[in-house]
């Protein structure tokens, strides 16, 4: 773990909204028509030899679906039902999955889908896989298993899921990684090196795992035996640009043909470029900042919501997001209710919310009457590398000061930033954290259940301890009512209780973006390709 202040030089970069390369679009960056925002490109026509794709993210920790989130693995590890690009659900290596009464969930396998080594998909495989979920409390995934009660096979090509209680969210998460098929002869005999560059895996989707050189790249091939088609891309290999400039001249010099998360601060040079262009797509993404400790200045809410009052949030999107992001009034993004039957209850209850404003009055009278010692800084990490985080932390600095409070900003090498979400030591003296949150299927309660939820209900991100049992009340029966609109009229008026609570302070959510070179189509473009097999489709015009 590093440590390091934010430059007063950064600092006076964000206010004066200039970007990085000079230029001044932040100030006037056009507003996005969100009705040109696309879900997926039009299919592909013709086969290509090799495509490199760039994954801002860096190098992945692991290929196995949970254990680290990142664009190679939907493309490896497909799941028993997939996500389209509108996130809806479609069968996948599932040719069905739904629900036969409000507690018995049944999935039937589609015949004839092999993992890439030739072995049939099994009933045992997606037991095997599904159980790895269910039976360990710390897995990312473990909140879709709450209610489980059994996983057994059924039948020569039928898995039975039984519960405890209905639960509305499961068939959503089947879309996901928690769906997700391995091999499980191939993952017992790999153990810990499982989805390691040494271990690998062994799974069933469109794409095989050929070599993963660590530090360089991850090569994959075409499985010419995918059960929805051959791909049309032969060779698919990964590159590791976490920096976002070097990213922005890797694709405009076609040196990577596709990537995404494509640095905000580019847009302009994106979208004047002749050789690829900018797609936008739907997401449920939102930059933001949270507590990670139930002790603190961060752990109090009245500081949480000082500092809510205290951002500019439109500010905050010309200068950070240059216009490629909207307000958001909670961590809940709308595109995550979209497919919903209850869309216009869910709808509703958000446009009730209070939009964020800057109150610097009202903000520092909820310092004052938090009874904090506000003489200790308040420690904010964020992942290093990463330039809107840097920029976020810099605004949030800059914001407590004007309120009485001082922000001590802690840039970690990425490999300390992911271990904060699954060890507790590695959060060490931190107060809050600044990250990127989404989900990556449907459902409005994937989201927020992390963190109001206690952590054996699937509050794995519950760190300050919250507990409202009234809110825990309400978030079980929205997940265990078997009516669309009773699970929505129980959500929102859980959404009444936490939202001002700010378990996240949510800054702007922002669309999903795309750069692809011009002799390519097919791509998912919206935030489903974090669990679609988004490369599935694509390929040449």
């Amino acid at each position: 773990m590093t440590a390091a202040v934010a430059a007063a030089g950064a600092l006076a970069l964000v206010l004066s909204g200039c970007t990085s390369d000079g230029g001044t679009d932040g100030d006037t960056a056009k507003p996005v028509d969100t009705d040109a925002l696309v879900t997926a490109l039009p299919a592909a026509t013709k086969d290509v030899d090799s495509v490199t794709w760039g994954l801002v993210e860096g190098e992945p920790l692991s290929l196995i679906p949970g254990q680290d989130y990142n664009f190679v693995s939907p493309n490896l590890c497909t799941s028993l039902l997939t996500l389209n690009g509108d996130f809806t659900a479609a069968p996948g290596i599932a040719e069905k999955a739904d629900w036969v009464n409000p507690v018995t969930f049944q999935i039937d396998l589609r015949d004839g889908v092999k993992f890439w080594d030739g072995n049939p998909v099994t009933p045992e495989d997606v037991v095997y896989s599904l159980t790895r979920h269910w039976k360990d409390v710390t897995d990312a995934f473990y909140g879709a298993f709450v209610f489980v009660k059994s996983i057994s096979i059924t039948g020569d090509n039928q898995v039975t899921v039984s519960f405890t209680a209905p639960d509305s969210t499961f068939r959503d998460a089947m879309t996901g990684g928690s769906g997700a098929v391995l091999e499980k002869a191939f993952s017992e005999k790999a153990g810990k090196a499982l989805g390691t560059a040494a271990g690998g895996v062994m799974c069933a989707g469109p794409y095989k795992l050929d070599k993963w050189t660590p530090g360089q790249d991850i090569v994959t091939t075409a499985n010419e035996d995918y059960w929805d088609g051959a791909p049309k891309v032969k060779t698919l290999t990964y590159q590791f640009i976490s920096d976002g400039a070097t990213m922005t001249n890797a694709l405009l010099s076609g040196d990577v043909d596709g990537a995404y998360n494509v640095a905000p601060s580019s847009r302009a040079t994106f979208e004047s470029a002749k050789d690829g262009k900018l797609y936008l797509g739907p997401s449920t993404s939102s930059f933001s900042f949270g507590p990670v400790r139930d002790t603190g200045l961060g752990a109090n809410i009245k500081i949480r919501q000082a500092l809510n009052l205290a951002i500019d949030r439109q500010q905050y999107i010309q200068t950070v997001l240059h216009g490629l992001g909207y307000v958001q009034s909670t961590f809940v993004a709308p595109f995550s209710w979209s497919g919903s039957p209850a869309a216009d209850t869910y709808q509703k209850a958000y446009d009730a919310l209070p939009e964020p404003k800057v109150d610097l009055e009202a903000a520092k009278k909820l310092v004052e009457e938090s009874g904090e010692d506000t003489s200790q800084p308040i420690n904010l990490g964020i992942p290093a590398g990463s330039k809107e985080l840097s920029q976020t932390a810099a605004i949030v600095q800059s914001a407590a000061q004007q309120i009485g409070l001082t922000v001590k900003i802690e840039e970690l090498q990425a490999a300390d930033f992911s271990a904060i979400f699954v060890d507790k030591d590695a959060r060490g003296d931190l107060d809050l954290i600044s990250t990127v949150g989404y989900t990556e299927t449907p459902g409005v309660l994937t989201y927020p259940q992390l963190f109001v939820l206690p952590p054996e209900q699937g509050g794995i991100f519950n760190w300050t301890g919250y507990d409202k049992p009234e809110v825990t009340q309400l978030i079980q029966s929205a997940r265990t009512a078997t009516d669309p609109q009773a699970a929505a009229e129980s959500y929102v008026k859980a959404q009444e209780i936490f939202a001002p609570d700010m378990l996240q302070v949510t800054l702007a959510g922002a669309y999903h973006t795309t750069f692809l070179n011009n002799r390519l189509t097919g791509a998912v473009t919206s935030v489903a390709s974090y669990s679609t097999p988004w490369a599935a489709k694509l390929g040449g015009k």
